[in-house]
Formats: C-alpha cells, sequence, structure tokens
C-alpha cells in the first residue's frame, strides 16, 4: 500500500494555502493508496502567552480553534467525493506542550472521536524568555534555544528529553500513537556547522532511549522526508543511520511527506520507499 501519513492543508497558516482537494488530486495522480490528512491542532492559549522570539513562529504555527467546524466539514466532504480514489483520513499533527498536558488531553477528548489517525510532534522548548519555535528560522532558534541551553548539542538533548516526555505523556485514549520527526532538532544543522549526521554519544543514547520507549508501547514513527529538501539540513527525519536502529527494533514507520502544498506531495517517496 502506498500511503502518505502526513499531510497540511490550507487551514495551515505558515503553508501554501493551497486548496487540500489540489493536493489530494496529486496524491491520486502519484497513485497514493492512503492519504492522512493531519493539520496542526490549534494551540493554547495560555501557552502563546509564554512564548517569546519571533511572533510568526507562534501566530502561525497552527489552525485557529475557531476554524475547527469549517475543518472537518471540508476534510469529510473530500473525503467522501474521492472514497473511490484514495482512503482518506483525517486527524491533527498535536503539539506536545510541555507543561500544558491538560490541555492537549481535553482537547483530544473532545475532538478526538471525529479523528482516525494522528501524530503527536514537538515545535517549541522552554528558551530564551519562554517558550521558543524548533523549527521556524535559523536565527530564532540559535537566540532562543541553542545559546539557552548552551551550544548545539545540548539543544539536541533538551529536544530528544522533549520527545521522550511526548511518547510517555498521559494525553488520553485519542493521543496519536505515531511520533513525529524525531530528529526536527537537526533542521538547522549546518548553519551550526553540522553537514553530516554525526551524532555524539550521549545524543545516541537518547535516541536509542526514545526507540526504546517507542518499541515498548507499540508505537510507529513518521518517517518524514521534509528534511531532505530543506536548505540547512539535507536530510530525512530521522536520517539514515536511526532508521538503521529503528528498523532493527522491528519499528514500523510511515512515510510522511509533511506536505503545505501540492508540490510537495510525494516528495522522496521514490527515493526512500520504492523497493
Amino acid at each position: 500500500m502506498k500511503r502518505d501519513g502526513h499531510t497540511h492543508t490550507e487551514f495551515c497558516p505558515h503553508g501554501t494555502h493551497d486548496d487540500v482537494e489540489e493536493m489530494v488530486l496529486k496524491a491520486i495522480e502519484l497513485d497514493f493508496d492512503e492519504y492522512s490528512i493531519v493539520e496542526h491542532a490549534p494551540l493554547s492559549s495560555e501557552f502563546m502567552k509564554n512564548t517569546a522570539g519571533d511572533s510568526k513562529a507562534v501566530t502561525t504555527a497552527s489552525m485557529a480553534m475557531s476554524d475547527l467546524p469549517y475543518y472537518f466539514k471540508k476534510m469529510n466532504h473530500i473525503k467522501k467525493k474521492y472514497a473511490s480514489d484514495l482512503f482518506i483520513h483525517i486527524g491533527f499533527e498535536v503539539d506536545y506542550l510541555i507543561g500544558y498536558e491538560d490541555f492537549t488531553r481535553d482537547f483530544l477528548n473532545e475532538y478526538g472521536p471525529q479523528t482516525d489517525d494522528g501524530v503527536l510532534s514537538l515545535h517549541f522548548l522552554e528558551g530564551q524568555g519562554g517558550f521558543r519555535s524548533i523549527d521556524f528560522s535559523a536565527e530564532d532558534y540559535n537566540e532562543g534555544i541553542v545559546q539557552f541551553y548552551g551550544g548545539f548539542e545540548q539543544a539536541q538533548l533538551a529536544y530528544l528529553e522533549g520527545v521522550k516526555q511526548s511518547i510517555e505523556a498521559d494525553l488520553g485514549l485519542f493521543k496519536p500513537r505515531r511520533i513525529g520527526h524525531i530528529s526536527l532538532c537537526q533542521k538547522f544543522q549546518q548553519f551550526f556547522g553540522v553537514s553530516t549526521p554525526d551524532f555524539s554519544e550521549e545524543v545516541m543514547e537518547e535516541f536509542q532511549a526514545i526507540l526504546a520507549l517507542v518499541k515498548k508501547r507499540d508505537y510507529e514513527l513518521d518517517f518524514n522526508t521534509a528534511g531532505q529538501f530543506k536548505p540547512l539540513c539535507g536530510e530525512t527525519y530521522p536520517p539514515k543511520e536511526i532508521v538503521t536502529l529503528a528498523s532493527e527494533l522491528k519499528i514500523p514507520f510511515v512515510y510522511g511527506s509533511d506536505s503545505h502544498g501540492v508540490q510537495d506531495i510525494g516528495r522522496g517517496y521514490n527515493t526512500y520507499c520504492q523497493k
């Protein structure tokens, strides 16, 4: 089965605003069998008050709470319209917000029954002045997180600790069982002079601990090709070394284009997923 487990829609403020129907038609053209629409779930308003750095990193990070009825209405319409051509899943990419687990659990309890797929991702860490974005820009990441923790490796370790917390967090019955882009902290690696996956022993131990938790809980991982197409990253999330370790543990991966526009649909699939 040819499946894309991680795509977005025009409801995402930081995307291209291409209509989801155009993206679905492209997936059909590329002979995908399954397609998961997992838009960025709304953030807690209290959390947003405790953020710092470039304001766009927060204000464009997720869909608005007021958009939820329209989101479900349109996605369900698209799901039914193309049911004979593509099996479409509807859900969210849910942010793991450290310290705001109650909000996330309540959100999932309310809206989870309307979903049949999801991704749990870490996009924010406590940093300079408040919570800071991991993936908005290299400069913002450097100022807000890397300098706050004392270096690129220290920031890696903080991020990986957050991923571990997300796996272990009690977010209720509708918690996503697929963990998103577990090496997102590498997105701007070349900005910091890192051009190949050259993880320290301590960082590798953290990745191994994450994989052990994923295996223990019978979760799955997002094999996210978006990083390969980011100019300061140049590798998938996670990179080959971590994929190999996960495969040895027989942890399932689900390909994700992390598409935010028509041009992203299927990116990297033929390179990484074809046998």
